[in-house]
């Protein structure tokens, strides 16, 4: 419809079309409606009539908004009008009023609601904003007016507050959009100038690449390590330090002057040694003191780099770099190739130590970030890999990561690795570790030993065993929540203080290989995803309530964890070996006093543990020491008597991987029965089946969810692993004159014996005897058992 006509049509007084005006709701068009009532009061006809009127309709307009005001503030001239036209109405006109103000100028009547009116129309709508066609028509009745006006008045009202509140919201919006605008302006004012808390200088801002932090780095580090050459020249010199460094860098503004005294191993970059206390006597109190770790931590940043691109490339390089074997089935390090790539970035390999590298890729059902956090978790590092880890701990955090990430994470920590077995020493390793992400869902965790910096350093270190170089693994996320992850070992140790039976498993890389770290691994996150679940697997026992498996599974991982320290001796406990003249030779014998642990009985706990070979498969050789039906063939402690499992906890889809509880019936009334406490396991690296007895109704109170950590148990148990190229196993041959050997297993066997409930009392050589012979005694009945005895 077209306004425009009758708009421009009206000229002086007159008001052509105004029952056009009339006739269209205020909703229907509000911009057209707008123009119409300025025209209209702007109108010289009614400028005169209008202006007694306008002054006292206006207290009506304002009670119609009173609602708003308080928060809007004073109305405008726009919602004056807005007012005016939910409050005013022109009467209509007939068809030939209408022909004839074509002819003529005609002044229409001007109709202005009364305060009595409006005040009823302001009443009904608080009640009611949408009037039904039978309120209007009562109202119209009860004000004399028109059912039409009531109709268009109850339109612009809601119009006119519809309008006044969107002011409102557009009014606090722009004050939160100059409220962010502000902060805006600041972070970018502080971003431009960043100070650092710790230096007071300008601070590395997070977007910067961890090159060009260690150049930042790494030129502080100059700059000290020149005022320690100066130190070091004035004092042998006799000279000032300011006149000798002035002398040094005045002569030769443009010299290359290379103040490096020997390498650090860097792949060949000279750069200089840090000196030792020794050689700071005689230097002026006036020296600026280097902050403590202040040039470690520039190194730290370099080997960190270093060591992450040497671990990509091996993981990510086929042929050449690692060549397939068929004589033992996986892959090897062509070392040629490996010297002719790589630099050493802890110097070279010592004297009389030997080199294991491996090389492992499995899916694990686990992603990419939660296995980040894991590995850089000290704490839950050790939950993953239980069997491998005996203690560690983080000593020092260099990086925190970038961006509330992991990304760019470097920390120094300490572990203590094991293979279970008292014929081979822990590996104690001081190491770096570094995080950095390298696309999205890829990350790499590498570690690499950080002895040869402390060396360099001059900071006090012990006889380093073992050198851990680049190594770690890199992580790809895979569909349905795996993730793909490529594992490398790199490790130099000294084979002096390994047991002849282990040393070929060690040097083919099987016994810290990458192999078991992912086996491990996949066994664990598999045992995660079970728990998690809510439905119970096929095989466990449905009465046991959820809060009790909780509680059994963590009184086995507490069983299973103290049995590893007692077969390694860790220092997760304080053991004292024994050297006794009557215990075999490959049998380790320790003690240690149980004081205050509720988890143990007080007392003198005698640890006894030994490794033998058995010409017997590790998969024959795990079934029947878990089955307890044949428990009594090797168990000298259950009295010969029959096992009955009562409960089973599955930990993965092999039914070997599970917790359970075994019942022992006595076979006379002299005999009482007793429950035992037991957990086995077995994945591609070996396996384990751990047990202890336990007390009743302690267990009663466990499987119904009380707390398992004044469960007192002493764990025992077995470790099995596959044996390596060069084992002591016999060879067979075939008809056309082949040979080979015989694949075995390496049987591990641990007590854990309370001798004696006071712990001030002192060690007896009966009970040493007795468990030398215990431990003996059952090899030799496995041995008989499995028909290997020979």
């Amino acid at each position: 419809m077209n306004f425009g006509g009758s708009l421009n049509n009206s000229s002086g007084g007159g008001l052509g079309g105004a029952t056009i005006v009339a006739d269209i709701p205020f909703s229907n068009n509000m911009a057209a409606a707008g123009a119409m009532a300025q025209n209209i009061y702007n109108s010289p006809g009614l400028s005169l009539a209008l202006q007694q009127p306008s002054i006292g309709n206006q207290g009506d307009g304002v009670r119609m908004g009173e609602n708003f005001e308080a928060s809007i503030g004073r109305r405008s001239r726009e919602e004056e009008h807005e007012s005016r036209s939910g409050s005013d109405n022109i009467d209509g006109v007939s068809g030939d009023d209408q022909d004839a103000a074509n002819n003529r100028p005609r002044k229409k009547r001007y109709h202005r609601h009364t305060p009595q009116q409006i005040q009823e129309l302001e009443a009904l709508f608080k009640e009611c904003p949408h009037p039904d066609e039978k309120q209007r028509l009562e109202l119209s009745k009860r004000l004399c007016l028109e059912t039409r006006q009531v109709k268009f008045w109850f339109q612009n009202r809601r119009t006119q507050m519809k309008t006044q509140l969107e002011r409102h919201e557009n009014s606090l919006l722009r004050q939160e959009n100059d409220k962010l605008r502000a902060e805006n302006m600041s972070i970018r004012e502080a971003m431009r100038n960043p100070i650092c808390t710790n230096c007071g200088g300008p601070a590395i801002i997070g977007d910067l690449s961890l090159e060009e932090q260690h150049l930042r780095i790494e030129n502080a580090r100059l700059k000290d390590e020149l005022d320690r050459v100066c130190a070091l020249a004035s004092k042998f010199l006799g000279r000032p330090l300011s006149s000798l460094a002035t002398s040094i860098a005045s002569p030769l503004p443009n010299s290359n002057l290379e103040l490096g005294v020997g390498s650090n191993g860097f792949g060949g970059l000279s750069t200089t040694l840090p000196l030792g206390p020794d050689f700071g006597g005689g230097v002026s109190n006036s020296l600026p003191v280097v902050p403590p770790n202040g040039v470690e931590r520039s190194m730290f940043l370099e080997l960190a780099l270093a060591a992450m691109d040497e671990l990509v490339k091996m993981a990510q390089t086929d042929e050449p770099l690692w060549i397939r074997s068929l004589e033992v089935g996986r892959e090897i390090l062509n070392h040629d190739e490996y010297s002719r790539m790589f630099t050493p970035c802890i110097g070279i390999k010592p004297a009389g130590f030997l080199t294991e590298a491996s090389r492992q890729t499995g899916l694990v059902i686990i992603n990419s970030l939660a296995l980040v956090e894991t590995l850089m978790d000290s704490n839950r590092w050790a939950e993953m890999f239980p069997c491998m880890i005996a203690r560690t701990s983080t000593t020092d955090v260099i990086s925190s990561g970038m961006g509330g990430t992991r990304n760019g994470a470097i920390q120094l920590m300490h572990a203590e690795l094991q293979l279970l077995s008292p014929l081979v020493p822990v590996r104690e390793v001081n190491f770096l570790r570094f995080c950095k992400q390298h696309a999205e869902g890829v990350w790499a965790v590498v570690d690499v030993s950080i002895d040869t910096l402390r060396e360099t350093s001059g900071a006090p270190t012990t006889y380093v065993k073992c050198r851990r170089l680049p190594s770690g693994c890199v992580v790809q996320d895979m569909p349905n929540g795996y993730s793909k992850v490529t594992w490398v070992e790199h490790v130099e140790y000294d084979e002096s203080q390994i047991h002849h039976l282990y040393r070929p498993l060690l040097s083919s890389g099987i016994g810290f290989g990458a192999q078991r770290w992912v086996a491990a691994l996949q066994r664990q996150c598999e045992c995660l995803a079970i728990l998690m679940s809510s439905t119970v697997p096929t095989g466990d026992h449905t009465a046991i309530t959820a809060s009790g498996r909780r509680s059994m599974l963590k009184l086995a991982q507490r069983m299973t964890g103290n049995f590893c320290a007692g077969v390694c001796a860790s220092t997760v406990h304080k053991w004292n070996k024994l050297n006794a003249g009557n215990v075999d030779e490959d049998v380790r014998v320790m003690t240690r006093k149980s004081v205050d642990n509720p988890g143990e009985p007080p007392g003198i706990v005698l640890s006894a543990a030994t490794s033998v070979w058995l010409p017997v498969s590790p998969q024959r050789l795990f079934d029947f020491l878990r089955d307890e039906r044949l428990r009594s063939e090797w168990d000298i402690l259950s009295n010969g008597g029959p096992m009955q499992e009562i409960a089973h906890i599955a930990k993965g889809q092999d039914h070997g991987n599970c917790v359970s509880l075994l019942r022992s019936s006595a076979m006379n009334a002299n005999q009482s029965s007793m429950l035992i406490l037991q957990e086995t396991c077995m994945d591609a690296g070996g396996s384990l089946v751990v047990y202890a007895p336990v007390d009743i109704p302690a267990m009663q109170v466990v499987m119904s969810g009380g707390d398992s950590a004044y469960v007192a148990l002493l764990p025992s148990g077995f470790a099995i692993i596959p044996d390596g190229p060069g084992s002591p196993g016999p060879t067979t041959s075939n008809g056309n004159g082949d040979s080979h050997r015989v694949g075995g297993s390496l049987l591990t066997v641990a007590f854990q014996i309370l001798v004696n409930s006071l712990p001030t009392a002192k060690l007896t050589v009966e009970s040493v005897e007795t468990v030398n012979n215990l431990i003996s005694c059952t090899v030799q009945k496995i041995k008989a058992a499995l028909q290997c005895e020979s």
